[in-house]
């Protein structure tokens, strides 16, 4: 029932947004039902201060992965080299902070902010280079970004030799491991990217143009969108970030080594696609991808605490991953046959 202007009522409007928002309620129904039933569990150690500011600490590195990968699903396609453009830009930081370190002739801030510069440029131009590989020379994004995490992991083994790279400066634990009123510095860093990628989708022409080629690439050519400096532009784009994910981790562990984090691929993957992100392109939640990564560290830090092994978990992400595509495909028949049926419904009216 709509007013005589045509405005919904109150009833409609609330019934409206429920159906808008089903997917984001019933991630905020999961995450609930988690943190409750792990607190059950692990009624002394899982809803504690000391654990939530753990988590904190430990999610933004691979959160700001799993916001790369949503970005790269938001065009149609997938980046699976965003662990191994963390992993060089790691690399390069790590060499340069030792060199420096050692030499005594910066300051530690100095020789941060100088890698800071070097770590985002290094990971644009990985960025760039994938972008270029899919919009340019038209490369699948899954065989592009393949081959490009096989390159950059191989290019990191053979700088550091397979071994850790250590001895930075003092300042450099700040960053993973500092904390400004009692939260952790990473999860600063991670809410401001995510502000940022959020106004991005949601309040530039390039935001509005990502979503626009992942719907429909033939469309928005036609409407007068440069496709491929779009690409090239997101892509650039997660690999910053997953840069920026490179620098909490050597700081955190106050070291680095290639290889680091090839967990956090197939949960970027998992989380991206339950925070309600079609890999199809076109859609995407921020908000929905939030509440993904805050379900997949509970339940991270709930079956540690129960004493799962790493392998269990890897099945469990898997198995995950699965069923979320199934349901997924099952969602996504069913409001086709439901749009079908009510144009055929209107065609006979």
């Amino acid at each position: 029932m709509t007013t005589s202007k045509g405005k919904k009522t109150t009833p409609e409007f609330i019934s409206t947004f429920f159906a808008g928002q089903a997917k984001n309620i019933t991630l905020f129904i999961l995450m609930i039902g988690l943190f409750i039933l792990f607190s059950t569990l692990s009624p002394s150690r899982f809803p504690t201060t000391r654990n939530f500011r753990n988590m904190l600490a430990q999610f933004p590195e691979f959160g700001l992965l799993t916001v790369a990968m949503m970005l790269s699903m938001v065009v149609g396609g997938i980046d699976l080299s965003v662990v191994a453009i963390a992993n060089i830009c790691g690399v390069f930081a790590a060499k340069i902070l030792v060199a420096g370190n050692e030499s005594a002739l910066y300051s530690g801030g100095t020789l941060i902010f100088f890698v800071v510069v070097v770590v985002i440029v290094t990971a644009a131009l990985c960025g760039l280079f994938n972008g270029t590989l899919i919009a340019v020379a038209g490369v699948p994004p899954i065989l592009a970004t393949l081959g490009t995490q096989g390159l950059l992991m191989g290019l990191a083994i053979l700088l550091t030799k397979g071994y850790s790279v250590t001895g930075f400066p003092a300042e450099v634990d700040f960053i993973g491991n500092g904390s400004i009123f009692n939260i952790p510095v990473p999860f600063y860093l991670f809410v401001i990217m995510a502000f940022l990628v959020g106004f991005i989708l949601r309040r530039t022409r390039l935001g509005f143009n990502m979503y626009m080629i992942g719907a429909n690439p033939q469309v928005s050519r036609y409407s007068g969108v440069n496709n491929t400096m779009v690409i090239i532009r997101t892509f650039m784009l997660t690999g910053i970030l997953a840069g920026i994910s490179s620098l909490i981790m050597l700081s955190r562990a106050n070291s680095m080594r290639p290889g680091y984090g090839t967990d956090y691929l197939l949960q970027a993957i998992l989380v991206a696609v339950l925070g309600g992100t079609d890999p199809k392109g076109g859609v995407a939640s921020l908000i929905g991808l939030v509440m993904g990564i805050m379900i997949l560290q509970f339940t991270q830090s709930g079956l540690t605490m129960l004493a799962f092994s790493a392998f269990t978990k890897k099945l469990l992400w898997g198995l995950a991953l699965l069923l979320i595509m199934v349901i997924n495909f099952i969602i996504s028949k069913y409001n086709e046959r439901k749009r079908i049926m009510v144009v055929q419904k209107e065609s006979k009216e």
